[in-house]
């Protein structure tokens, strides 16, 4: 790869990392290790690919499709509910009920099944269309629809009146 190339891909590395690793905390519900391991693991495959990438029409959405794509491969392994810990991490704690908001609606995409995280997230965090989430995901636009359906179903049967004092706040 030329200098050139390496200095385009390191300033849209750099303007994009942010927005990929939000999206990968609500992938993994919350898990910033995890989260930073996609997002490492989607740049390094963007860098390989990035004289092709970077002549693609969209390069941001191509690299959330990658993004997208790692994290469910990566439930799909055996190895990726193991979680060796011995102590568990401190939270920072941080003023007002934003953050309670927060972690509310975290541990509500956790209780959700993969599929229809990456759903819920494509569709309203990305703001993606039903067509472009059934194409990152390869499904048809009616199975998306009724993953939509059926995740925020649950969402507000998780949510239920915390959501509502929450809002409320």
């Amino acid at each position: 790869m030329g200098q050139g190339w390496a200095d385009e891909y390191a300033e849209f590395a750099g303007a994009r990392a942010g927005h990929l690793y939000r999206s990968a905390c609500l992938l993994t519900a919350g898990d910033t290790h995890l989260a930073e391991d996609l997002v490492q693991e989607t740049l390094g495959r963007l860098y390989v690919s990035w004289h092709r990438v970077s002549r693609a029409g969209n390069p941001a959405a191509y690299a959330q499709t990658v993004l997208t794509r790692t994290f469910l491969a990566q439930k799909r392994r055996r190895s990726s509910t193991e979680r060796a810990t011995e102590v568990l991490p401190e939270r920072a704690d941080t003023a007002g009920g934003d953050a309670s908001l927060r972690l509310t609606l975290l541990e509500a995409l956790a209780r959700l099944p993969v599929k229809d995280r990456a759903v819920v997230v494509l569709r309203y965090w990305e703001d993606r269309s039903i067509q472009e989430t059934a194409d990152v995901l390869h499904v048809s636009s009616a199975a998306v629809r009724t993953r939509c359906v059926r995740a925020l179903a649950r969402l507000r049967e998780l949510l239920g009146e915390d959501l509502a004092e929450y809002a409320a706040a």
